[in-house]
C-alpha cells in the first residue's frame, strides 16, 4: 500500500454507523473528523429477515452525512464495512447498492471475525 496523507473507515454496525477519518504522519495516526450515528439497523429487521423501510430511509440519510464528509477522498483511503445485520438481511443487496450510492465508496461486508 502506497502512502497517503489521509485514511478514513465506515463502519455500518447493527447498533451504530461509525465514521473515523484521520491524517496519517509517519507511522502515527492524528483524527481530523468522528462520527457515530445509532440508527439501529438490526432493529428494523424483521421476522422474514428483511430491513424495513423506516430503518433503510434513517440509515441511508446517516450515509449521505457520512459521504458529504468523505467527498474528495480517493476510493484507495477509505474503506467501508457491514457486518452482521447485513451478512443476514435478505435483502441486504438493494441497500447496499444505495448505501453505496449514497458514500461514494464501496461497501465491503466483513466476517464476524474481522
Amino acid at each position: 500500500m502506497k502512502p497517503y496523507d489521509t485514511l478514513a473507515a465506515v463502519d455500518l454496525g447493527s447498533n451504530s454507523f461509525r465514521l473515523e477519518v484521520a491524517r496519517v504522519a509517519g507511522d502515527q495516526l492524528y483524527p481530523l473528523d468522528s462520527l457515530k450515528e445509532t440508527v439501529r439497523l438490526a432493529g428494523g429487521l424483521a421476522a422474514d429477515k428483511q430491513l424495513d423501510e423506516a430503518t433503510r430511509t434513517r440509515a441511508l440519510a446517516c450515509l449521505q452525512r457520512f459521504g458529504e464528509r468523505l467527498r474528495g477522498l480517493s476510493p484507495e483511503t477509505v474503506r467501508c464495512v457491514g457486518t452482521s445485520t447485513l451478512r443476514v438481511a435478505r435483502n441486504a443487496d438493494v441497500f447496499i447498492r444505495q448505501a453505496e450510492a449514497a458514500l461514494g465508496h464501496p461497501i465491503e461486508i466483513v466476517a464476524g471475525r474481522e
